[in-house]
């Protein structure tokens, strides 16, 4: 098993690498320059459309995904049932989504983007269900290039919209949601096919009885997503409503999503590690196999690189502010290097979190979960009248921290996972190292990307000198006949 995560880890890396940066730092930074106030607007939208998503998905995703990776036989009975469920809890999503925006006050021109928007996320979720079957099966390769094919779309309609000079067309803020809604679209009808194709599936099925059991079976995932996504995404909300009318919460906002693109980037990135562990963990919790050896392996690969792009971006936040934007670089400088290092929380949910819900410790997740979404907003109301943005960035990363470890420390007692000192040991020496190497680098009278590439390069070899990165093993265990 550890040989096929490599493999399929180096696969939709290599892909996402491609493709996502190009998004991220390509188009999504040159629409934000372009409408620095508006995106601030469209920061809030959305993520008042990605929370509320919860419920057009409830739980189905994770639950699907585990179920379908030991049992493959359950994707035809459940596929044409599940799809019913879907079209009706997404008439739920958008009346709930409509009257919260209603009683935000959101209307007129907003409230169209609203609608976008909230057809954006029901087609990401369904998207991502379909995904779930598709991993389930253990179509690996499938998944990795399904993974990237809505942002490359995007990609090639927003350029289009851009720089193509339409005629008639002027680009906007709404030109960009609608160029989003058709790439989603696109990709969500290619992988209905495929999943159509391999579950056989006569006809859609409504059944009141299957649909009750699945809402019953799935509610613990639902509420653990939500709980998840709310206290990573309602810093935005409540920063934009809590600042006065004079302190301009929407540009704080947009301020705001400058630090946090790297951030929301780089969880991107390790959000694929979750993709490919959920199955696999599924599956040998089921078999019964030794679970340490890919736990480890998987938290090594993430955590270390993580460790040096977070003390990386500290030391150097103002050049990468710089760098990615033409307005208020010192006022989001501070809190990106902040939001870096909550990403070492997040790591730990990602890992640690993903062998929990495999292993169906649902209960003890949203209890974590809803603890950290209770600090996470007891801190804003306190830090963000005070501190705007960087008080919303101290509260994630308090949360991120608290989230991360906490469920670090319930895997380590569920699995009976030994505290490993020689490990520990050299991490702490890795931490150090990075720390000098990120101050030591800085100082260098060379361009600063050319020290801060260079700064990252060294922690890696620093890490494989430590035995926390064994790339030969790696290497040889690609190419070995090990499953």
């Amino acid at each position: 098993m550890k040989r096929k995560f490599i493999t399929n880890l180096v696969l939709i890396i290599l892909l996402n690498l491609l493709i996502k940066p190009l998004w991220i730092f390509g188009i999504d930074r040159h629409v934000q320059n372009l409408f620095e106030a508006e995106y601030g607007l469209y920061n809030i939208l959305f993520n008042l459309s990605f929370i509320l998503s919860i419920l057009f998905d409830l739980g189905l995703t994770n639950y699907n995904n585990r179920h379908i990776s030991q049992n493959h036989h359950l994707l035809q009975k459940y596929f044409s049932s599940i799809v019913i469920l879907k079209l009706i809890l997404a008439l739920l999503y958008g009346l709930v989504a409509y009257g919260i925006a209603l009683i935000l006050n959101i209307s007129g021109q907003n409230l169209n983007l609203l609608f976008f928007l909230v057809f954006s996320q029901m087609l990401v979720s369904f998207t991502l269900y379909l995904r779930s079957n598709i991993a389930g099966m253990q179509m690996h390769t499938a998944n990795s290039v399904i993974s990237v094919l809505d942002r490359a779309l995007m990609i090639g309609f927003c350029a289009i919209l851009i720089w193509g000079r339409i005629s008639g067309i002027t680009f906007s803020i709404a030109w960009f949601i609608y160029a989003q809604t058709a790439a989603y679209l696109v990709t969500a009808v290619i992988c209905f096919l495929i999943v159509a194709k391999k579950s056989k599936f006569p006809k859609l099925r409504y059944d009141h009885k299957f649909f009750l059991v699945v809402i019953r079976q799935s509610w613990p995932y639902a509420l653990l997503a939500l709980l998840m996504v709310a206290y990573t995404r309602v810093d935005v909300i409540m920063l934009g409503h809590m600042l006065r009318p004079e302190e301009n919460g929407t540009m704080a906002v947009s301020i705001y999503a400058k630090g946090f693109r790297l951030f929301d980037a780089t969880y991107q990135f390790a959000l694929l590690f979750a993709v490919l562990l959920l199955p696999m963990f599924s599956k040998m919790i089921k078999e019964k196999q030794d679970l340490h050896g890919l736990t480890l392996l998987s938290s090594l690969l993430l955590f270390v690189p993580t460790i040096a792009l977070a003390i990386g971006s500290q030391v150097y936040r103002v050049e990468i502010m710089d760098l990615l934007y033409d307005k208020n670089v010192n006022e989001a400088a501070p809190f990106f290097g902040i939001l870096m290092f909550a990403f070492l929380g997040m790591a730990g949910t990602i890992i640690y979190g993903t062998l929990l819900t495999a292993n169906g410790n649902l209960k003890i997740l949203n209890i974590t979960s809803a603890i950290a979404l209770g600090i996470n907003i007891i801190l804003n109301f306190i830090l963000i009248p005070k501190y705007q943005a960087f008080g919303a960035a101290i509260s994630c990363m308090a949360t991120q921290l608290f989230a991360g470890f906490s469920q670090y420390v319930v895997t380590a007692v569920k699995f009976k996972f030994a505290l490993n000192f020689s490990l520990i040991f050299r991490l702490v020496l890795y931490i150090s190292g990075v720390v000098l190497l990120a101050l030591g680098s800085h100082q260098l009278t060379i361009t600063w990307w050319i020290s801060f590439v260079g700064m990252l390069t060294a922690a890696i070899v620093f890490a494989m000198l430590l035995n926390l990165i064994n790339l030969k093993a790696m290497v040889r265990l690609i190419f070995s006949s090990e499953p």
